[in-house]
């Protein structure tokens, strides 16, 4: 534990001109009399550390002082890769691999250009968590991010929820599986592991695992497969499979505009480059695939006058009834 620390100094030290003890206190995480004692036990084992006392001292190595430990670990060079998603690293426990990395990257650097990460830092941030929605850390997501980076077997329980796994429609219980785990994807702050299970690629999400135990043996990974494209298939196919009936709708030019954004985007595009050209009031037809009548009340409502609903009757009854209560409201 001191010896990582000793060399976070030292590189601490080395990607920059001076820091105070407060400082490296607060980058070691510890008090500013162990820096003291830290730094002490580096100049005694021949690093050359000294302090400048004073309103501007700290703590500085000798000029050209370079050290050789900043070759990368794997776990550090992967983690980098990351680095754009502090909080998907800290979810995975890679934090402090991710944040060793930097350093070792930083203090390689010539000292004109030490000051990449943080100028870049300030000025683009990744927020993957989608808004209104508060994200959760699975319990066992660090123990299959481990698994993942080690392609190791896992032997697991799953919760199937919402009568769906893997793409069948099954009762919600509980089943047990040996997954070899691909790879991890972070969507609107949830997280789903994408691994085989036999023949079969299939996704999980991470907080419906109820135990997660790794195996001794690891896997043989596919090298033909590729995690984006296999997400973006499973995406797509699962947000058709949704989609489950149909209604006909008339849209304005504004409606039109406006319909890819109250519901889903892709099948709302397709069901307008489908449907027939405007008539002579501007006014299109469209029929189109939604999840629920329920759903569509709630999403297509949002498009107020610029749509209105001819099919099924039980739908525009209930736009007829909202219409009326909203005249009601503004009379």
């Amino acid at each position: 534990m001191r010896a990582a620390r000793l060399i976070k100094m030292v590189l601490l030290l080395q990607s920059r001109p001076a820091m105070t003890a407060a400082e490296l206190a607060a980058e070691l995480e510890v008090s500013e009399r162990t820096v003291t004692r830290d730094a002490q036990a580096l100049s005694e084992a021949g690093v050359p550390v000294y302090a400048e006392r004073g309103r501007a001292g700290g703590y500085r190595l000798v000029g050209g002082y370079r050290t050789r430990l900043t070759g990368l670990a794997r776990d550090e060079a992967e983690a980098l890769f990351l680095s754009g998603l502090p909080s998907a690293l800290r979810e995975m426990g890679l934090e402090d691999a991710a944040s060793a990395a930097r350093l070792k990257v930083s203090a390689a650097l010539l000292p004109s250009l030490r000051d990449a990460s943080s100028s870049a830092a300030r000025r683009f941030h990744l927020d993957a968590p989608s808004w209104y929605h508060e994200p959760e850390t699975p319990e066992l997501l660090p123990v299959i991010a481990d698994a993942v980076w080690d392609d190791r077997l896992v032997r697991a329980r799953y919760r199937r929820g919402g009568g769906r796994e893997g793409g069948g429609d099954r009762d919600r219980t509980e089943v047990a599986r040996e997954l070899a785990p691909y790879g991890l994807v972070l969507k609107a702050g949830v997280w789903y592991l994408c691994a085989r299970a036999g023949d079969d690629f299939r996704v999980y999400r991470i907080d419906r695992f109820t135990s997660v135990e790794p195996a001794d043996e690891r896997f043989e990974r596919d090298e033909a497969f590729d995690l984006p494209a296999f997400w973006e298939e499973r995406a797509a196919d699962f947000a058709r499979s949704l989609l489950r009936t149909e209604v006909t709708v008339r849209v304005s030019e504004s409606g039109a505009r406006r319909l890819p954004y109250a519901g889903d985007r892709a099948a709302a595009a397709e069901a307008l480059a489908q449907a027939p050209p405007a008539g002579p009031d501007g006014w299109r037809t469209v029929v189109l695939p939604v999840e629920s009548l329920d759903v569509a009340y709630s999403q297509l409502l949002s498009l107020g006058p610029e749509l209105e609903v001819t099919a099924p009757e039980e739908l525009r009854s209930r736009f007829a009834v909202a219409a009326e209560r909203l005249r009601e409201l503004y009379r």
